[in-house]
C-alpha cells in the first residue's frame, strides 16, 4: 500500500514537472528540435528545483565554455562540440566538430527516462544536441532555448546591444558559479 501510494506521488511529480515544462515553439528556426520539447533557463531551474533526482541538467558547450564563462552548479558538461583550432574567414568564428561520442557520453551518465534539460550557450547547440539524443532513444529531452549566456540585446539604443545580457541562465534568477565538481565535468 505505502509502495503503491508513492509511485502515485511519483507519478504526479514528474506529471507536474512536465506539465510546467512545455514552453512555446522558438521564433528562431535554429531553437526548434524534433521532439518540440522547449524551456527557458528559468523554467528549467524550476522544473530542476520540484523533481532533482529525476530532473537532469546537461550541458552541452565546450569545456572552456563551461569553466571559464560559468555553468549552472548541477549541469553536467557533455560538449556536443569539439574544438578544432581552425578559424573560418567565411564565418568568422572558430570551426567546432561534431563530438563522435557525445550519445555515449550522456548515455554513461543519464537514464533512457531522465528528464534531460539541454543547454548551450543561446539554444542552438542544444538543440542540435536534443536532435542527436532523440536519434538515440531519448524522448524526454528539452531544449533550454535562451541558453546559459543569452540572447543578444537588439535595441541600437541600448550599451549592451550585441552582448548577450537578454534572458539565460546566467541572467535569471537561477544559480550558476565558476566552482567544478570533478563528477559533473567533462572527461573524454
Amino acid at each position: 500500500m505505502i509502495r503503491r501510494i508513492a509511485l502515485v506521488c511519483c507519478f504526479i511529480m514528474v506529471s507536474a514537472t512536465l506539465a510546467l515544462a512545455e514552453g512555446p515553439v522558438p521564433k528562431d528556426e535554429k531553437k526548434h528540435t524534433t521532439l518540440g520539447k522547449y524551456v527557458t533557463a528559468a523554467d528549467a531551474y524550476e522544473m530542476w528545483k520540484a523533481n532533482p533526482d529525476k530532473v537532469k541538467v546537461l550541458d552541452c558547450r565546450l569545456p572552456q565554455e563551461y569553466v571559464y564563462v560559468g555553468h549552472a552548479p548541477m549541469a553536467h558538461n557533455v560538449p556536443s562540440r569539439l574544438w578544432t583550432g581552425k578559424y573560418s574567414a567565411e564565418k568568422k568564428d572558430f570551426v567546432l566538430d561534431e563530438n563522435p561520442d557525445f550519445e555515449a557520453q550522456v548515455k554513461k551518465r543519464f537514464a533512457p527516462e531522465d528528464i534531460i534539460l539541454v543547454m548551450c550557450r543561446s539554444g542552438h547547440r542544444s538543440a542540435e544536441s536534443v536532435n542527436r539524443l532523440a536519434r538515440a532513444g531519448f524522448t524526454n529531452v528539452f531544449n533550454i532555448v535562451d541558453g546559459f549566456e543569452g540572447d543578444k540585446v537588439a535595441d541600437p539604443e541600448s550599451f549592451y546591444k550585441g552582448k548577450r545580457m537578454f534572458n539565460g541562465w546566467k541572467n535569471s534568477p537561477a544559480p550558476w558559479t565558476y566552482d567544478l565538481d570533478p563528477a559533473l565535468v567533462h572527461a573524454p
